[in-house]
């Protein structure tokens, strides 16, 4: 992805978090800096089955819905990798005050009720119950005081958990300045910017990472990560020097990903055994159909 292909950032900027801009220059790690005993990522699914309608006693028009299922889980990894703590749950969402759970042969849909019923509110509310169940399922996993949490995506929402990465893997706007996604630009695989702060509608600690690829195109295996704004500059730090240990080894390859490598072969083996958890999209989807047909 080149700069030019982002959009322009209106976000507030702190350049001088870790080091002043006039001085940017990529970080390589560091030795003897923090390394956790254990990583722990967590990422979580989800799937629309079908979109369904209701039709409330004396309403002309029928209200909207989405029947989805998603499922959450965490990949442990000190010194041998292994999924745990798979949640999985469905639901039906849709405004209409008197829809009812969508119970059928294969899988029952409890209704969840939201405030808008355009299709963009309904698929937030399923993001958000997704991000619930990974935020269980990382707090129910987590048995050591020196481990570190990845959590796939943007970190908004789980600021208050300890020693948490938001991981991105895709970038939606450039926030540095010119000069200074050059810094970005000359990074070599393992390396990151000095940590900065952005403040849009929230606040959090950043910076960018370069993971191993073979393109040479100049933002090839970027990612950037974040971090609540409540550490401290030291423990900013801390965490930013340990991703730079722990994620490069962790990137995919192109040929067994097309995603690669920003989507981590741990998080491309969890997402697989989450999608199979989630059953069989056409089978739900065709009972879903027949259970229309006959209520």
């Amino acid at each position: 992805m080149s700069e030019s292909a982002l959009d322009d950032s209106t976000a507030t900027l702190t350049l001088d978090l870790e080091t002043p801009p006039e001085s940017w220059a990529p970080v390589s790690v560091a030795s003897g800096v923090w390394r956790p005993t254990e990583v722990l990522i967590v990422d979580g699914v989800r799937r629309i089955d079908a979109r369904v309608w209701f039709t409330p006693p004396g309403e002309p028009v029928p209200v909207m819905g989405i029947a989805a299922s998603y499922a959450a889980g965490v990949v442990r990894i000190d010194g041998r990798a292994r999924v745990e703590a798979i949640t999985q749950s469905r639901g039906v969402y849709t405004s209409c005050p008197q829809a009812e759970d969508l119970v059928s042969p294969l899988a029952t849909y409890p209704v969840r009720h939201t405030a808008g019923g355009e299709y963009d509110d309904l698929i937030l509310a399923v993001q958000g119950h997704m991000r619930d169940l990974e935020l269980q399922a990382a707090l129910s996993t987590r048995t050591s005081e020196d481990d570190l949490l990845v959590v796939d995506g943007p970190l908004r929402g789980r600021t208050t958990i300890p020693r948490t990465i938001g991981y991105i893997k895709t970038h939606q706007a450039a926030y540095l300045p010119v000069e200074l996604n050059a810094v970005v630009a000359a990074l070599a695989p393992g390396e990151r910017t000095p940590a900065f702060s952005i403040g849009t509608t929230w606040s959090r600690h950043t910076w960018y990472l370069k993971l191993p690829v073979a393109s040479a195109c100049p933002w090839a295996g970027i990612v950037r990560c974040e971090v609540s704004d409540s550490l401290t500059r030291a423990e900013v730090v801390a965490l930013a020097d340990a991703s730079t240990q722990v994620l490069p080894p962790l990137a995919s390859q192109a040929h067994k990903d097309p995603r690669a490598p920003q989507n981590l072969i741990p998080i491309g083996g969890l997402e697989k055994t989450l999608r199979h958890r989630l059953g069989d999209a056409v089978k739900l989807h065709r009972c879903l159909s027949q259970y229309a047909a006959t209520t």
